[in-house]
């Protein structure tokens, strides 16, 4: 096999070699020109490497300068071909093209008018690939003013709304306005460039038109990568896009397609693009949500939500928009009541098994607190600036509305006891801290006088340590109560979160440690009170929270009630009886094991692997460690009945040597004859002799140095 791939490498660049002779020697034949860079790009193609071996032979900087200097457009556009492939494929070829001359002549073919479309195609390629994940090429597509001419292409590529795209000149002009669309993509996005943003968002007033005037999805999509990533994460340019009226059209555009998009798929999937869109526009100003309850897009989001031939991700775009809109805008949470978003929001809870799916549902009813407050109230205090008449012809229309205020009341008396109980909680942990601390110091004159006391006071020690025994159990107990309490005060920073979508499942912060027991209290006390403390445990979390056994996934039938703002409330119980069980659960099963009480103590490996084999009650992460070891010693024991060579104890050192004994090998007279001439000419230097001269299989620098010392002590023995 590496013979093969030797001779492929040498092929490759024997081949690359030729064609670089090729272009040099064929300056005058335009279509061997064409046809050798062809092969180049085809071959580069093929093997990665094969464009660092192009550009080391300096075939990279001969294309650039053919790429500028031929007279020939098609030498000219395979030139430019070649040259984004290459860059495209390796990024050190990408560097080395990256230079403000490159870009100084791109700029050039693009605003030249005798340039034809193709060649500018072939441009706008190269710049694409060197502007791509390179923040040098971002920088340098706007010092040499590269990217006014990208933008001032966006504006006259296509001068007519109505496209034919069956007229080939029409279709070739598309090409070239779609490429340019891509390449300002990456200009301002991967990594994010604020300031090329800046330059973009120019041609906003200039995108919106063709929104309004041209919905068809070649259009559509382009112009909507291109808004969403321009304004991505930078608040001004979000701030000029509203002011230009650019999320009012968005929002017409997605009522529209929501309309089609119940007789044409491709309308549905259409609509998607341009939610992600307006979500980009909203996300890090939510306030903005107020433009599109003028449209009621909440309502039109739930209708799109419902559609069969959405995928999973289409569908968390959809929940995830819905829930910037509603995150801080009080109409679009009524709308989002009004159109029942609120059961399918549930439902998408209890059926789904995708997790984030789950998240942006979780989202959006954790935004509802606000609404349930409204709707909590009277009807003559309910007001979203629109009149009360408005209002009353609402409540005729929907006669179960005061329904849901009631449930609705429900669920923020639960969130309002969830706030107290956590404010009870900081209360109780700093009368709990100082407890603590006097606690401490009543452990640490008890030690004092017991090392005092020792002679003689055995009964009154006794007696102290009974009473630091109930102190200590009763210090257990608080511990296990405020661990509880904490659980509440996560629960209600996850109500109050800025971005829930981020936060609400998220693994819960790290556990806060109340002070701890003083190291010097005595082991044994601690394993007593492990039982103890189980059972406070499930009685305080059950004395908090009287709630109902968490309802598991698809188990829709299982629901008693059916009403919306009911399941709400369950779904956020079940969030936080799950809470409390998993760090309760957590909290018992800390103390059970010998080997995580153990730990501290002078163990080796053999003592304590009796102690976890001996321990009746192992945590999951011993458990782990016992299972292997023993399959470990299984394998061991197999070995040695199948191979009797391999024993877990060691021979006597006897047999051992006897076995590793090497055969006996006389030294011939050519071996006597080599040494003795190696020392003449090498010296003593027996290595250097071994490997000059032909000795047999097996000879070692030591066999030749005792030989050499027992021929040279013999009188007889004379050297040749």
């Amino acid at each position: 096999m590496e013979s093969e791939d030797t001779k492929k490498i040498q092929g490759m660049k024997t081949d690359l070699n030729l064609l670089l002779e090729c272009l040099k020697y064929q300056m005058d034949n335009a279509f061997s020109q064409k046809e050798a860079l062809v092969t180049i790009h085809s071959i580069c193609q093929q093997n990665s490497n094969a464009g660092l071996y192009f550009r080391e032979i300096g075939g990279l900087m001969f294309v650039k300068d053919l790429a500028k200097s031929s007279e020939h457009s098609m030498v000219k556009e395979a030139a430019l071909y070649t040259l984004g492939a290459v860059a495209e494929q390796n990024v050190y070829c990408q560097q080395t093209l990256c230079t403000s001359e490159l870009f100084e002549d791109l700029t050039w073919f693009l605003s030249n008018n005798d340039s034809n479309t193709n060649l500018k195609r072939m441009s706008v390629y190269v710049i694409l690939v060197l502007v791509s994940n390179n923040r040098t090429g971002q920088t340098l597509v706007r010092e040499t003013g590269c990217i006014s001419v990208l933008s001032q292409l966006f504006k006259t590529v296509l001068s007519k709304y109505e496209l034919n795209l069956s007229d080939e000149n029409v279709f070739q002009s598309y090409q070239l306005w779609s490429s340019v669309c891509s390449t300002l993509c990456v200009c301002v996005n991967n990594p994010q460039n604020d300031e090329n943003q800046m330059l973009c968002s120019s041609l906003f007033p200039h995108a919106n038109d063709w929104l309004i005037n041209c919905t068809k999805p070649e259009i559509i999509r382009p112009i909507c990568s291109f808004i969403g990533l321009t304004l991505a994460n930078n608040t001004y340019v979000q701030k000029y896009f509203i002011s230009v009226g650019g999320l009012d059209i968005l929002s017409q555009v997605l009522v529209q397609l929501e309309s089609d998009s119940h007789k044409t798929l491709s309308s549905a999937k259409l609509a998607v693009v341009v939610t992600k869109t307006v979500d980009a526009c909203i996300a890090d100003n939510p306030t903005f949500g107020v433009v599109l309850s003028k449209y009621h897009i909440v309502s039109k989001l739930l209708a799109l939500l419902l559609h069969e031939s959405l995928d999973s991700g289409e569908k968390f775009s959809i929940i995830l928009t819905v829930g910037h809109c509603t995150e801080d805008c009080e109409e679009n949470q009524y709308d989002l009541f009004k159109s029942n978003g609120l059961p399918l929001m549930i439902q998408v809870l209890t059926e789904s098994q995708n997790e984030e799916l789950n998240k942006a549902a979780t989202f959006v009813l954790h935004n509802c607190k606000k609404i349930t407050e409204k709707l909590s109230l009277s009807l003559g205090e309910y007001s979203f600036d629109e009149n009360e008449e408005q209002l009353k012809d609402i409540n005729m229309k929907e006669k179960n509305l005061e329904d849901y205020w009631k449930k609705a009341k429900e669920i923020l008396h639960r969130i309002e006891q969830l706030e107290r109980e956590g404010n009870e909680e900081r209360v109780q942990r700093e009368k709990y801290k100082d407890y603590v601390s006097s606690m401490n110091i009543n452990i640490q004159n008890t030690l004092k006088h017991l090392h005092a006391d020792s002679s003689g006071g055995g009964s009154k020690a006794e007696d102290r340590d009974k009473s630091q025994s109930r102190k200590l159990q009763s210090y257990k107990s608080h511990e296990v109560m405020s661990k509880a309490c904490t659980n509440d005060d996560q629960m209600k920073t996850l109500l109050k979160s800025a971005n829930p979508v981020n936060a609400c499942y998220r693994e819960s912060e790290q556990n806060k440690t109340l002070c701890k027991a003083n190291s010097s209290c005595n082991q044994n006390l601690r394993e007593e009170t492990t039982f103890e403390k189980k059972n406070f445990v499930s009685q305080s979390s059950d004395h908090i929270f009287k709630h109902p056994t968490p309802i598991g996934k698809n188990t829709k039938q299982q629901l008693p009630v059916t009403d919306p703002l009911t399941l709400c409330s369950d779904i956020i119980n079940k969030e936080v009886i799950g809470f409390l069980a998993t760090d309760n659960c957590s909290k018992i099963l800390k103390y059970r094991c010998s080997g995580c009480i153990a730990v501290g103590k002078s163990l080796n490996s053999r003592t304590f692997s009796k102690l976890l084999h001996s321990c009746p009650y192992q945590c999951d992460r011993h458990k782990v460690i016992v299972e292997a070891e023993d399959r470990f010693k299984n394998g061991l024991r197999k070995s040695l009945i199948c191979n009797k060579k391999i024993l877990l104890t060691p021979r006597r050192r006897g047999k051992l040597n006897n076995e590793k004994r090497r055969i006996r090998k006389n030294f011939t007279e050519e071996e006597v004859n080599y040494l003795f001439n190696g020392v003449k000419k090498m010296g003593n230097h027996w290595n250097l002799i071994l490997w000059s001269f032909p000795f047999q299989q097996g000879r070692k620098a030591v066999d030749l140095a005792h030989k050499y010392h027992k021929l040279t002590k013999r009188p007889k023995c004379v050297a040749p």
